[in-house]
């Protein structure tokens, strides 16, 4: 199963913050959407970070409440790590493991087309193995 499919079946939606905007607003958009991370784009709208729920943690670990007053440039990851629609689920889940991430943003063209969560990825490779089991049983009985 490729990227391009999760994206179809989960859409391609992205919610983004400024790195000017304050650590509490960037919540309020992670909160009102229900996501784990967001993108950090430029004026140009262009990638220069990844905010996640970790990211904000650690800093309230560190800061206490005064971290909400933080830019979200204070605190994203700054190195974001991306993958193609053409990528493999196999490719995602190793790059997501080895890299420690949890979100990837997803490029087609040099475009950011999406993003994916390891929970989409582990919802896909569940369907994946539920389907081929079906198809087993289907052979056995037939």
């Amino acid at each position: 199963m490729k990227v391009d499919q999760i994206l179809r079946a989960k859409g391609t939606d992205i919610f983004a913050v400024r790195p000017d905007d304050s650590i509490a607003q960037a919540v309020g958009v992670l909160n009102d959407r229900n996501i784990g991370a967001v993108l950090v784009l430029d004026d140009n709208g262009g990638v220069v970070g990844i905010l996640s729920e970790r990211d904000v943690v650690r800093r309230l670990g560190k800061h206490g409440v005064a971290a909400m007053d933080m830019r979200v440039s204070e605190c994203m990851t700054g190195d974001v790590y991306t993958c193609s629609a053409e990528s493999s689920v196999d490719e995602l889940m190793a790059m997501m493991t080895n890299k420690r991430i949890r979100h990837l943003p997803v490029t087609n063209g040099g475009q950011i087309v999406g993003v994916v969560s390891i929970g989409d990825v582990v919802k896909r490779k569940i369907e994946e193995a539920e389907q081929e089991a079906a198809a087993l049983k289907e052979y056995i009985a037939g």
